[in-house]
């Protein structure tokens, strides 16, 4: 990956957008696309899109990621000055003990740690993760009133990680989750304008998908094009602890992930594989039986349907601050993509022939 689009992935990691409060990560993704655009569009809720105008006559696709992240929240204050805790999304109970936070508020971040008590002082042999809503932040306090003065509830709180080189292309942060869909849908963007497609191509990057896919169905109802394709991370089952028997053999660094079944119409699938195998591109195949669990989801069934494909990175680790990638599957994934546009005309409409 290139010194651009690197730093431009890293800016994406460096901010903080859990699931409706998304607005700094869709300024700096806005920033990006806006050079390549004939326009861009935000809606009232944060989604933004970015719009290549084809010809009148020729089909149109959206390459879609969604800009929020799983977080927490502040739904309480305690007398003593502590923050009690919910959820924003899917976040795992048993990685927040013990962590640094940035608590988000009106007049800025505020730092705090998620605590956890000595091991010396609880029973080791009873342990067990609390739940969220047991938890809490200590921002240091001395009681309710001064906690108050510095936080609200409804303060959204994101852990507080770094982006780690691993070996070789791989790298780890925290919300890889959906920055990496982003980043994609704004590469393949770019490398599709230059490519001077007939098609109409949008970059989107949707928010609140951690919360049930919510800006998706907007957009999807907004725009309407002939075939969608929802970049997300999926899971990367080659760790030495991920069961056999919840997913698809799938590879880090192996390529990107066509998921088939369900969500995924079977005309997308099979022209973005033809694609796939003419330039070379490895891909990898994902079961999706009843669903995706990405925005995938609330595309297809949006404007009366829209074709939709869900177009998987893999992943190591989701929704915990470790979150690892292969940076060649996500080139592979523009390549693929922006590659797929171009040649939209030869495959569309997609239907069902019955």
């Amino acid at each position: 990956m290139d010194t651009e689009r690197r730093a431009f992935l890293d800016d994406l990691l460096s901010q903080s957008t859990p699931s409706g409060f998304e607005t700094a990560g869709q300024r700096r993704w806005l920033e990006y696309v806006e050079a390549h655009a004939d326009e861009t569009h935000v809606d009232a809720y944060g989604n933004a899109v970015a719009v290549s105008a084809g010809d009148d006559d020729a089909p149109s696709i959206a390459v879609a990621g969604h800009g929020d992240e799983i977080g927490l929240m502040i739904r309480d204050v305690t007398d003593d000055g502590f923050l009690k805790l919910t959820r924003i999304g899917g976040s795992d109970r048993t990685v927040t003990r013990g962590q640094h936070v940035t608590v988000h508020t009106d007049e800025g971040p505020v730092d705090g740690v998620i605590g956890q008590v000595a091991i010396h002082l609880r029973d080791s042999a009873a342990d067990e993760y609390d739940e969220i809503a047991e938890q809490h932040v200590d921002i240091g306090a001395e009681d309710g009133e001064a906690a108050e003065k510095r936080v609200d509830v409804g303060d959204p709180i994101t852990l507080r990680t770094r982006v780690s080189e691993l070996a070789g292309d791989r790298v780890a942060a925290r919300g890889m989750d959906n920055r990496v869909g982003v980043w994609t849908a704004a590469e393949t963007f770019r490398r599709a304008v230059e490519a001077d497609p007939e098609a109409t191509v949008y970059a989107v990057s949707t928010v609140q998908e951690e919360v049930g896919f919510k800006g998706a169905q907007m957009v999807g109802f907004d725009l309407d094009p002939d075939a969608v394709v929802a970049v997300d991370v999926t899971h990367a089952t080659d760790g030495p602890e991920s069961p056999g028997d919840k997913g698809s053999d799938v590879d880090l660094g192996g390529g990107p992930v066509v998921a088939r079944g369900s969500v995924n119409h079977p005309a997308l699938v099979e022209a973005v594989r033809s694609v796939g195998e003419d330039t070379g591109t490895d891909l990898q195949l994902a079961a999706a039986g009843s669903r995706t669990g990405t925005d995938a989801d609330a595309f297809y069934t949006s404007a009366g349907g829209i074709p939709s494909l869900n177009l998987g990175i893999p992943n190591r680790y989701m929704h915990t601050p470790v979150e690892v990638v292969d940076l060649q599957d996500l080139e592979a994934a523009a390549e693929l993509l922006s590659a797929f546009a171009a040649r939209l005309e030869e495959f569309a409409p997609f239907g069902v022939d019955l």
